[in-house]
């Protein structure tokens, strides 16, 4: 094969993509592949769907750019308008861009611009938590908690404070379920006390965490003491739903699980479903019009509104509802749930199943008692992602702690995945991992 002219992060060498369906891709000498992980957890009504796809065709035939400056659109405003609908009350202001990172940089700016006209130019700090991710740009990746993605751009951003994320599933103590939520997210509050409650703008989290931990899940008792502490200090809470939002957890947004409505809303990923670059930032009325009132929202992008994109997202909330894709993603996610779970028995070395809904993950450790990690230089977290794909089926995985060591694995197919389809995927997953098991001289329970 030729030199490629492209480059990405790595010499990672894959099949060049011929055509995708459903949950289905293929190669282009015909192999297929189960999309195991909806592309970067993207693909929530899956691949080639003909009603997004004559949407797109259509407003294509209207029109494929207008500027925000020169023009409205229908497509924006009807995008906005179903968006609102879907969201919990009060976030009812949209703001498009192009993907998730731009999504967070709008969510900090914004926060930042409403305090500037409340008087408060002394707040600045966006606590986040480590791990996480909230995306490549110099502003999110200082936000990120992921040695390997920060460190090295350290010099060119100001770091911002972080706590340590609710990674309970590690502890080992006497404390409920409860008492460990809310003994993590006091760690917010002894840190704004830390930093000073009048340097401190925002706090941001992922309500379930994404690649950095894994489908991690607080427990209940987490999400509302944060909101109490956000609103004691007169914080803005920023909840990064990239990937938890448009379904993937069983309900439009992952908040709606627990009751709890955050200040600033980031979405993208499923919300234009992989058809097109869109994302969003969702807003409570007073803050937008506090900043409009003002002088206007210093921030902006060039294909923010894209009547192409945005006419794709109407076509993917459409099949949402349509399909009932967001009940399915709770029922069949907690049937992949189980079966992974299950896994357990087989694999000693699985130390944790989790998620909410289809988006689902599981961990490997060397000790389910300590739950010590793999061995770094196994490199697990690459060798069993090989191993799966070698037989067709895609799933994506990062480490755990902090970057370097530990191992998990997303298994987030699309939305439209059915039971027969989580059995296809769990008899591949299940022959990967004994292969690997043997590769590595691990325990597997036959």
């Amino acid at each position: 094969m030729a030199q490629s002219n492209l480059f990405y992060q790595s010499r990672l060498g894959r099949p060049m993509l011929d055509r995708a369906e459903g949950i289905y891709m293929w190669d282009t000498s015909g192999k297929r592949y189960i999309d195991g992980s909806s592309g970067a957890m993207v693909s929530n009504i899956g691949h080639s769907n003909p009603n997004v796809i004559a949407a797109m065709k259509a407003q294509m035939d209207k029109s494929t750019f207008g500027y925000r400056l020169h023009f409205q659109n229908e497509p924006a405003e009807t995008l906005a308008r179903k968006t609102a609908e879907l969201m919990p009350d009060g976030l009812d202001r949209v703001f498009f861009v192009s993907g998730g990172s731009e999504a967070v940089e709008s969510a900090v700016k914004l926060a930042r611009q409403y305090t500037l006209t409340q008087g408060q130019d002394s707040r600045w700090k966006v606590i986040s938590r480590f791990p996480s991710y909230h995306g490549g740009t110099l502003g999110a990746v200082a936000l990120t908690g992921y040695d390997p993605l920060s460190k090295p751009f350290a010099p060119l951003f100001q770091d911002m404070p972080k706590i340590a994320a609710p990674l309970c599933y590690l502890d080992r103590d006497n404390l409920s379920e409860d008492e460990r939520g809310l003994k993590y997210a006091e760690l917010l509050r002894d840190k704004i006390l830390e930093e000073g409650p009048d340097s401190v703008l925002a706090f941001i989290m992922e309500p379930v965490g994404g690649a950095s931990t894994g489908a991690l899940v607080a427990p209940d008792s987490y999400y509302s003491r944060i909101r109490e502490i956000c609103d004691e200090f007169g914080i803005l809470l920023i909840y990064d739903e990239v990937m938890t939002g448009a379904g993937r957890t069983g309900k439009f947004v992952a908040s709606e699980h627990w009751g709890v409505t955050p200040d600033i809303v980031a979405l993208s990923k499923g919300f234009a479903a992989g058809y097109a670059p869109l994302g969003a930032m969702v807003a409570k009325t007073p803050i937008v019009d506090a900043v409009l009132d003002a002088g206007g929202f210093m921030h902006g992008f060039t294909y923010a509104g894209n009547p192409l994109a945005c006419a794709a997202g109407v076509a993917v909330l459409d099949e949402l509802k349509r399909q009932d894709l967001i009940n399915n993603a709770a029922n069949i996610g907690g049937v992949l749930k189980q079966e992974l779970t299950g896994l357990m028995d087989r694999y000693p070395f699985i130390g944790d199943v989790r998620g909410k809904g289809l988006l689902l993950a599981f961990e490997l450790v060397s000790d389910r008692t300590t739950m010590s990690p793999l061995p770094k230089d196994f490199n697990a977290f690459n060798r069993l992602v090989d191993l799966a794909y070698e037989r067709g089926l895609i799933i994506y995985s990062r480490r755990t702690r902090g970057g370097y060591e530990g191992d998990h694995f997303l298994v987030c197919p699309p939305l439209i995945v059915t039971r027969e389809q989580v059995n296809e995927i769990m008899a591949i997953l299940t022959e990967s991992l004994d292969a690997m098991a043997d590769e590595m001289n691990l325990q597997v329970v036959r």
